[in-house]
């Protein structure tokens, strides 16, 4: 008798549970992004659904939580959800999108295509790294009338759909880090994880470190994490909460590159993990004697790329560079009016100064010490755009009429030589009037056509270029005048735009923020911005600052109508 109670009672249990729809949570698949896998049991759709929001509902299942999307393949007859192998790709469209029925007739009276009408804001690219877009997006989609009377898709699109908010919703962005010979420095690389079940993330975010840099920075920065270095095994929490990353792969490595892999595994696991980060090269301690790391305990890499407090920046203003701090002159004949400067860019020590100097018709470039005459370089133009300095290196870059990238560089004899720069990616894409170097050296941010793009710095030695431009909110960001960095993957504008004059603008484009217009007089024509500095704007009636989004725009004391500010850099 027990034993046919405890059966009759396993018969109740197991018809209780049929009932309960099961969704089971992201399994960890290295290199795969969620979806890719099977045996997920999930709801089917509304009985009765009509074409249009079946379709509508197979996007909005497209991130739902569950192995091979088995939430959107609810939407599919059984033959597809059996053979759809969507690729990694990712396609994100804005939130509001239409579905409407194709007009072409069908020879099938229970087949209809659905169009999707919305708009492409970018993609995620198998990397994981966001590319952005503007563009119509238009996606048909085949639904056919099943037996038993319910429509479902036949014909599912090769690469996923997701609307905005489901994408930000569903993912966190990383700055996954790689270093940077040239400056000597870690560089971020923004990449979009799946945020859920967040015990999962490190091993993630671990993933996509080891897989190297996205292709926007491919070229510009080393993966220290490659070949041989490889994950030993799964990346782990000890009861303590220490996280332990093993490493196999490293044996001969030297220990600054060992230090350098340390700092690369933290400074990306920061932003995903607050425990002590425990790093091991086959068993033992990555680097010597120092097991276990936290972010306060590394170098301070790149601390001489930033601009001292003590240099308070500089202006031109009337043919002449004055003081951002007191509204002086610099010493010199480019603060005395000797030179009729028409813009200018100090180096990040503060020694240096670069000037645009207007020479009748035409301008030219000098450089030198500040305080002191500086020298002519022979590069011509008619026009120039603001030097600006290339971190890590002591070069000057400037672009010529619009079109060529001229690189300065100081030989062992003390005089400025002008090399070029293959720029052909970036050009292509028409004329350039601002050009300003990230603060890592890794990328440079271009004003094209009032247009804001970026695009990395590949090469060493005599040889470097421009590759991957990318167009960042073509939409949004229009009628650029100036550009500059707030950090080392955050981007300022100013545009002619009244309502929003001043925009901060993501390096990858995938979010734009918009600063305070309140106290702004049109038209706004020059930012400058450092890292831990208060972001300065010129407009028709002077010079302004804010630290944040939100904030009032206070006039800048000793401005000056017609200025245009720059930080060392």
């Amino acid at each position: 008798m027990k034993r046919l109670a405890l059966a009759l009672l396993c018969l109740v249990l197991v018809a209780g549970c049929a009932n309960v729809p099961l969704e089971s949570q992201p399994v960890v698949v290295s290199g795969e992004r969620q979806g890719q896998g099977s045996g997920d049991v999930v709801p089917e759709p509304a009985k009765d659904i009509d074409p249009l929001t079946l379709v509508r509902g197979f996007i909005g299942a497209t991130l739902k939580p569950g192995q091979g999307n088995a939430a959107a393949r609810a939407y599919l007859d059984d033959q597809s959800r059996a053979g759809w192998r969507p690729s990694r790709s990712l396609t994100i469209i804005q939130d509001t999108f239409g579905t409407v029925y194709d007009t072409d007739p069908q020879p099938d009276p229970n087949t209809l295509v659905v169009n999707v009408r919305g708009i492409d804001i970018g993609t995620l690219d198998q990397s994981n790294a966001f590319v952005p877009d503007y563009s119509s997006a238009l996606l048909k989609v085949k639904v056919r009338k099943q037996a038993g009377g319910q429509w479902r898709i036949v014909d599912p699109p090769a690469d996923l759909y997701a609307t905005e908010s489901d994408f930000s919703e569903n993912y966190t962005a990383v700055p996954v880090s790689f270093y940077s010979e040239t400056s000597a420095t870690f560089v971020p690389d923004r990449r979009y994880v799946i945020a859920k079940p967040q015990s999962g993330l490190p091993s993630r975010v671990m993933d996509l470190l080891v897989n190297g840099p996205s292709t926007s920075l491919a070229g510009s920065v080393k993966n220290l994490l490659g070949e041989p270095v490889e994950i030993d095994t799964n990346v782990k929490s000890l009861d303590d909460g220490t996280l332990v990353v093993p490493l196999t792969g490293v044996s001969g490595v030297p220990d600054d590159t060992r230090k350098l892999i340390a700092a690369q595994i933290v400074l990306t696991l920061q932003y995903v993990t607050s425990a002590r980060i425990r790093i091991l090269a086959d068993g033992a301690a990555l680097v010597p004697n120092h097991p276990d790391w936290r972010s306060n305990e590394l170098p301070a890499y790149g601390a001489t790329l930033s601009p001292s407090l003590d240099l308070l920046g500089l202006m031109t203003v009337g043919g002449r560079v004055r003081s951002l701090g007191d509204g002086a002159p610099v010493p010199g004949p480019a603060g005395s009016g000797e030179y009729d400067v028409v813009s200018a860019a100090q180096s990040i020590d503060g020694k240096r100064l670069a000037v645009v100097e207007r020479d009748g018709g035409k301008v030219r470039l000098r450089i030198g010490d500040l305080g002191h005459d500086l020298p002519l370089v022979n590069l011509g133009g008619t026009t120039l755009s603001r030097p600006t300095w290339r971190p890590g290196t002591g070069e000057v870059w400037t672009v010529a009429d619009h079109l060529t990238v001229g690189r300065m560089v100081l030989n062992p004899n003390g005089q400025w030589t002008a090399l070029t720069v293959n720029a052909t990616d970036l050009v292509q894409q028409g004329g350039i009037t601002e050009l300003r170097f990230s603060r890592d050296g890794a990328r440079v941010a271009a004003v094209i056509d009032g247009e804001l793009w970026v695009a990395s710095v590949v090469g060493t030695g005599d040889s470097v270029a421009l590759r991957e431009p990318r167009h960042l909110q073509p939409h949004d960001v229009t009628d650029v005048a100036d550009v500059d960095w707030i950090t080392q993957d955050t981007l300022v504008a100013v545009t002619s735009s009244p309502s929003q004059p001043v925009v901060r603008v993501l390096v990858d484009g995938q979010r734009l923020d918009a600063f305070n217009s309140s106290n702004l007089t049109p038209k706004v024509h020059g930012v400058t911005a450092a890292p831990g500095r208060p972001i300065v704007v010129a407009d028709a009636s002077g010079l302004w600052t804010a630290s944040v989004l939100g904030e009032v725009w206070r006039p800048l004391p000793h401005s000056m109508q017609d200025a245009d500010p720059f930080y060392p850099g």
